[in-house]
């Protein structure tokens, strides 16, 4: 929600509304286990080469968030490297402090939030992590995304230091506080400016909410949230839905009707996201078999068939930088 310290983003006549495709491209981990640095495998980042012949038959340039084991793969600089050398994808960062060095923490689920690191470690993960990709990938990254969505008070700082003119670590409406992370439950989806000394355009997740009770969403799920049935209950009953734009556990409909409210809204650019490994069956809670995986594909089929219906282009990195009116 833009405010006084973080204005809106304005974006030239005609350039949305506008959709962004953001994958988070990381190293195959259960996700019901204790985080541990020895997770590294990458295994996953060879399906990417289907989804990117997807996309650009789709006319989608995707951008893909890499950390540090999947930068160092030689599997992911030849599927990726390509598509960035050919500008049918952009890179960008993604930081997962538990498998980047240098490894000073004590791994932990606080500590897995790279902002509440200190200061000097989440700038030297920052640093690695950069270096690495510009010295395998010949590119520099624009776009930044913290691991977990750990952005901390010293992140926007430290990413200017590295040239990054975007971050995407805002999770709207969604809270971490309770794992000792950030709380997003009442920051929306708008573009925003941030940062003091440097100025970097926040570009959250989408969120929104649906239904009934929508324009109370944010301050009645928040109250929702001491007693976790209600929200399933509100949500089935047409009153209230939170539905983040993502094919992981958000059902055709439910994505179809956040676009529209979103579009309602004024939106300038959705923001979709998901994390890599669903692109193998097994890896994450939301592709567990082949069916699984045909549904990913139908999804993206469907919510591209609705957004060019409704209007909305496909965007990337560098049009949207050179969309942005600077004062």
């Amino acid at each position: 929600m833009p405010t006084d310290e973080h204005p809106a983003v304005r974006f030239r006549d005609g350039f949305g509304p506008a959709f962004l495709v953001t994958v988070d491209v990381e190293e195959d981990f259960d996700w019901t286990q204790p985080l541990a640095r020895e997770n590294t495998a990458v295994d996953s980042v060879v399906r990417l080469r289907k989804f990117q012949t997807f996309c650009e038959g789709a006319g989608v340039i995707p951008c893909y968030l890499v950390d540090y084991p999947v930068a160092n793969s030689s599997i992911a600089q030849d599927i990726l490297g390509g598509a960035f050398r050919r500008r049918k994808a952009d890179v960008g960062l993604q930081l997962h402090p538990w498998v980047t060095p240098p490894h000073d923490e004590e791994v932990n689920c606080r500590n897995s939030f790279a902002g509440n690191l200190p200061p000097a470690l989440e700038r030297a993960k920052i640093a690695t992590l950069a270096k690495t990709v510009r010295a395998r990938f010949g590119v520099d990254a624009k776009i930044y995304r913290a691991g977990r969505y750990g952005i901390g008070p010293n992140t926007i700082a430290l990413l200017g230091e590295e040239g990054i003119a975007i971050d995407s670590s805002v999770r709207a409406y969604h809270d971490y506080h309770a794992e000792d992370g950030p709380d997003f439950s009442t920051r929306d989806s708008s573009p925003a400016w941030v940062g003091r000394d440097v100025r970097i355009l926040e570009l959250p997740l989408t969120t929104v909410f649906t239904g009934l009770l929508r324009r109370h969403g944010p301050k009645l799920y928040r109250r929702s949230g001491r007693v976790a049935a209600l929200r399933g209950a509100a949500a089935r009953l047409g009153l209230l839905n939170r539905v983040p734009l993502t094919p992981e556990g958000v059902s055709i409909d439910e994505a179809k009707a956040a676009i529209d409210h979103a579009l309602g809204d004024g939106l300038p650019i959705l923001n979709f996201a998901f994390h890599s490994p669903s692109l193998v069956p097994g890896n994450t809670p939301y592709v567990r078999d082949n069916d699984d995986l045909d549904a990913f594909y139908d999804w993206w089929r469907e919510i591209l068939a609705h957004l060019d219906q409704r209007g909305v282009r496909a965007t990337d990195i560098g049009d949207i930088m050179g969309a942005v009116e600077l004062d």
